[in-house]
């Protein structure tokens, strides 16, 4: 069992690396492509949020690449500098996608609210949980490295959560990039690619922390009686 939760840990590794190799690939691509109207991410980010009614979330510029996110305690939907001021079909697309998530907000979307309540323990699970697990083990101490396991499960639910959130969020953008005129027909084929790829990477987390839990419970013995 070690050795099948090992191999899952090494395929998921490269999934993993693909997923994000086709994510860059794809923004980068369509990064370089401007959309008809020639609106940039900032003004679709904030036509969208004042068409429903949310005035008061502001629309801000963060430093880095591909570090867009709505931040629910701030009010504010934050573009990374380069999708912020580019007229690009990917920043049009990512800024949607930030909204979807402010809309959420707004409209009390039950999955957002939940993954809310699982942010302290998936928190504390990534940081606490595997040093529990490796100082359990190192230690001889079984319910130490057990209660690690536990605390890192929260990881995986949280990532399970994001799921249903991050995909709503995307079918709101591409929604909203259509039935708002910002993207014509031969347009919105590019804005679903990069929001696919992004949503991949989700999906890659999950199974990413899925496999290491595995791994952790194989080495635990959960799975029947180690050999010594």
């Amino acid at each position: 069992m070690d050795t099948l939760a090992f191999l899952l840990m090494g395929l998921v590794f490269v999934a993993s690396l693909i997923i994000q190799g086709g994510l860059q690939a794809t923004f980068a691509r369509y990064s370089r492509v401007a959309n008809s109207r020639g609106l940039t991410g900032a003004q679709v980010a904030r036509a969208i949020l004042d068409a429903h009614g949310l005035s008061h979330v502001r629309v801000e510029p963060v430093p880095g690449a591909l570090t867009d996110h709505y931040d629910p305690q701030a009010k504010a939907v934050r573009l990374s500098e380069p999708n912020y001021a580019s007229p690009s079909l990917a920043a049009l697309a990512v800024a949607a996608h930030e909204v979807g998530h402010a809309v959420q907000d707004a409209q009390g979307y039950a999955w957002l609210r939940v993954r809310a309540s699982l942010w302290p323990a998936a928190s504390l699970g990534s940081n606490l949980g595997p040093i529990l697990v490796l100082a359990g083990l190192f230690l001889g101490a079984l319910g130490l490295a057990k209660l690690g396991l536990y605390l890192y499960l929260a990881v995986a639910l949280f990532q399970l959560i994001t799921l249903p959130v991050e995909f709503d969020a995307s079918k709101r953008a591409l929604e909203f990039l259509r039935r708002m005129g910002f993207l014509g027909r031969e347009e919105m084929g590019p804005a679903r690619r990069v929001l696919t790829w992004a949503a991949l990477t989700y999906v890659a987390a999950l199974a990413s922390s899925l496999a290491t839990i595995l791994y952790y419970a194989s080495l635990l013995g959960l799975f029947g009686r180690r050999e010594e």
